[in-house]
């Protein structure tokens, strides 16, 4: 779970200074205006098959009250059984839905059981703990142009934010690639501007050129990327050159993080106190229940809030947000989910 906290947040493959409206659980007592509850105790309104292995979910407060804003680009975390938690994009900007969350979710086969849970399970006037809304993706809502490049249920972050950016009348475009017409969501009737969207299906051998995309897109363009890991890879690989504060990328699904072989110890360089950090730890962990305070936020290397420079030793790095180059480079590491390759780590704090 993510802890309620003011948090960095993502917006590149940097960190940005900004919370997103409803993203994190208010300190101001019950009743009061800005009161955010750290979770909401909703009911599924409508569910549905959109597309193959794709159910749609309308999810709402019992009396159909407002439910806490949220910035497009934003998701929700599902609490499911067993302290199972699963984090789904919102499909539509709040100014569309103020009363309804609703969310895709894709029936994941070699998952960990959250999609399979939900499709099995949460049906029509079912109740579902939630967290409110936040965004490790936020729009910049006065760029230029831009680009956005989904895969498969990748399409729901973006679909959102291209909504949003067409009630601004702002210019954008979608480049939607699936395995089929039947694996894709329906994009019509949702009054989106369908000639914007380009599709590319699996089945009719049509590929999305990350590289040409990238290249013959207008001057100041922003990009947008979401989707499977071959993907995100093509796409960070095409946009080395640009700069960093127009390159925005999510993935759907953090890959599988290999279990840690053994303790590691660390040194914190500008007071030189020492921490033992067991396998069973991730150094964040062990940093802040030793009283260091720390910034941080998705605690699984997506967002890049914990990013620390690394004064001495070698990385061994988990994250989703550095390059390739800056991996080599071993400058800084994610403290959340990366560790040491062998011998002691120094960090600069």
């Amino acid at each position: 779970m993510i802890d309620t906290v003011p948090a960095a947040i993502v917006g590149s493959n940097k960190t940005i200074n900004a919370v997103s409206s409803g993203s994190t659980a208010s300190s101001d007592p019950p009743g009061h205006q800005g009161y955010v509850p750290a979770s909401l105790n909703l009911i599924v309104r409508e569910r549905r098959l959109v597309a193959t292995d794709m159910l749609l979910l309308h999810l709402e407060f019992a009396d159909g009250t407002e439910l806490p804003g949220y910035e497009a680009g934003a998701h929700l975390t599902l609490h499911l059984q067993d302290g199972l938690e699963k984090r789904y994009s919102l499909l539509f900007p709040h100014e569309r839905s103020r009363t309804r969350y609703v969310i895709c979710v894709k029936l994941e086969a070699a998952g960990r059981g959250g999609s399979r849970h939900i499709h099995s399970n949460l049906f029509q006037g079912s109740s579902v703990r939630v967290s409110p809304p936040e965004n490790y993706f936020p729009l910049e809502e006065d760029a230029a142009h831009s680009i956005f490049i989904a895969g498969g249920i990748g399409i729901t972050p973006v679909l959102c934010m291209a909504l949003h950016l067409q009630a601004l009348g702002r210019p954008w475009e979608l480049h939607y690639a699936a395995r089929s017409h039947e694996h894709a969501l329906p994009l019509h009737g949702y009054d989106l501007a369908m000639e914007r969207v380009h599709h590319y299906f699996d089945d009719r051998s049509e590929k999305v050129s990350v590289d040409d995309i990238l290249e013959n897109a207008p001057p100041s363009s922003h990009f947008y990327c979401c989707g499977p890991q071959g993907m995100l890879d093509a796409y960070r690989r095409a946009a080395q050159q640009l700069p960093t504060s127009v390159v925005h990328f999510e993935s759907f699904g953090v890959p599988e993080i290999a279990p840690a072989s053994g303790s590691m110890t660390v040194r914190l360089a500008r007071d030189g106190r020492v921490f033992q950090v067991p396998a069973s730890q991730s150094i964040l962990d062990c940093l802040r229940a030793g009283g260091v305070e720390l910034p941080f936020s998705c605690r699984q290397g997506v967002c890049g809030a914990c990013e620390t420079r690394v004064v001495a030793g070698t990385p061994e790095h988990r994250d989703m947000v550095l390059s390739e180059a800056e991996r080599k480079a071993n400058k800084t590491m994610m403290i959340c989910c990366s560790r040491s390759q062998g011998g002691e780590l120094v960090l600069d704090l």
